[in-house]
């Protein structure tokens, strides 16, 4: 039987968990239920072996290096990594999966990255059973089960008379309200939406061109005028920005006659709102689950989660969710969780940095974090990665003093070349070409020390840039 090739989808806008999950570090780059970040178990729950090939990753521009660097460290080597210039919902991202697959009969199954699926051995039961339907030429999803009337999720409607079978659907059916969840609940014959697809890419193309056909026009441009950047496939910009902005179920499911349904229970959440994380969690005897450093006291129902090792200490709370992290702390009750899309807005309103992005910033070299900032001062922490180097680069309105802290540093400071080790500096003048490299084996940990007039990312003349950057 031939392997099935996952295309992971790493997209997302980073609204529902924040402050944890921001827009350019969305809940997939994350260790919310395990010590692996989601999209690394995903990754790892999708490797080759019976079932599976090297898999495809679909990713915004944005988190490109990130989701390099995660899957390196989960030791998953993917077939590419294809960038999409812009978010254009995931009928674009099967388009693209289903025109780049080599053989027409290649079977792919698209998986979001951000899911929680705890039964891996009955997820793999339930794929070998879509297999075989995706074989026959029928497009598979995944029902799940439903445990409660939950409003959350799409529904499918099916007549299957069994869990691990694949049925045909009836129909696919919007997020309803309570009570119509609670009556697809007393009815039965309805599955949640898991927004995974299995089918072969000859069928879905065929579907795609007959429902879609602009759509499949404009990736197919896209494609064809790709840039392959390192490790990256750059789909074409203007191509890409002109296809319609459309879910694969809209576009397609709701509409094919060739949809059938594998009902399923194999542990999944799609861990949407810090409630259904404090339900996939492991709880105490009084309902909390408390992450990072915390004192929880006479409290009961809860989700606490230090996210950056600063204590947070609760007394007498009851169905709170309560999350800290370097830059900002969000409370609010469990079942108002979802709710937090509200703050995110408002804080988009008022232009604040911490809708976007974390302190810590993740680059192809390493990462970066702001630790203090004052009139003409600003101090980070740098880690550059064994191997890995900056750009040749200079400025205008800052001098820079860098402190080893771990490792050894290569520095090229104009025409001078030297090693800096640790407990050394050095000091880099206003308007010196500079560039910082580690030769070592290990991260190389420095502080930096910027002084000047003006202290903004923007103030980088490249000369020279191994990742492409201008």
């Amino acid at each position: 039987m031939a392997l099935i090739q996952p295309v992971i989808l790493s997209g997302g806008s980073g609204q529902r968990l924040w402050p944890m999950s921001r827009a350019v570090y969305p809940k997939q780059f994350l260790p919310l239920v395990t010590s692996r970040p989601m999209l690394a178990e995903t990754a790892v729950r999708l490797g080759a072996g019976a079932l599976f090939s090297a898999p495809l990753l679909i990713a915004n521009e944005d988190h490109r290096f990130v989701v390099a660097e995660q899957l390196r460290h989960a030791q998953i080597t993917p077939a590419a990594i294809v960038i999409e210039p812009i978010g254009r919902n995931t009928a674009a991202a099967v388009a693209t999966a289903v025109l780049l697959a080599a053989d027409p009969a290649q079977l792919l199954l698209i998986a979001p990255s951000d899911a929680v699926i705890r039964d891996r051995a009955t997820f793999h039961r339930a794929v070998a059973v879509g297999r075989d339907a995706a074989v026959a030429g029928r497009i598979v999803t995944f029902g799940i089960t439903p445990t409660r009337p939950e409003i959350a999720y799409g529904y499918i409607k099916h007549h299957a008379a069994a869990e691990l079978v694949a049925a045909p659907v009836v129909r696919f059916v919007e997020k309803p309200d309570q009570a119509t969840a609670a009556a697809y609940l007393a009815e039965g014959g309805y599955a949640w939406n898991s927004g995974m697809f299995l089918f072969r890419a000859d069928v879905m193309r065929a579907e795609l061109e007959r429902l879609q056909p602009a759509l499949v026009a404009q990736v197919a441009q896209a494609i064809a005028a790709a840039a392959h950047d390192l490790d990256f496939v750059r789909l074409d910009r203007t191509a890409f920005q002109a296809c319609p902005d459309l879910p694969i179920d809209v576009a397609v499911m709701e509409q094919t006659s060739l949809a059938s349904v594998v009902p399923v229970s194999m542990g999944w959440s799609d861990v949407g709102s810090w409630e259904a994380l404090w339900e996939v969690s492991e709880q105490d005897g009084d309902g909390v689950v408390a992450i990072g450093d915390v004192l929880a006291l006479d409290s009961r129902n809860s989700y606490l989660r230090s996210a950056d090792g600063r204590l947070v200490a609760a007394v007498g709370v009851d169905d709170l969710v309560v999350i800290a992290t370097d830059d900002a702390v969000f409370v609010c009750p469990r079942a108002r969780s979802q709710d937090v899309k509200l703050v995110v807005a408002e804080l988009k309103a008022r232009g604040r940095p911490e809708a976007l992005g974390h302190t810590k910033v993740y680059r192809p070299w390493g990462s970066y974090q702001t630790v203090d900032l004052g009139e003409r001062f600003q101090v980070k922490r740098l880690e550059v990665k064994p191997g890995a180097k900056l750009s040749s680069q200079m400025h205008h309105h800052r001098a820079e003093h860098w402190i080893v802290v771990h490792g050894t540093a290569k520095v090229t400071r104009d025409e001078e070349e030297l090693l800096v080790f640790e407990n050394q500096s050095i000091y880099l003048p206003m308007g010196t070409r500079h560039r910082l490299e580690n030769p070592g084996k290990v991260p190389l940990h420095l502080i930096e020390v910027q002084s000047g007039s003006y202290l903004g990312e923007d103030d980088i003349v490249r000369f020279d840039d191994v990742y492409g950057r201008g």
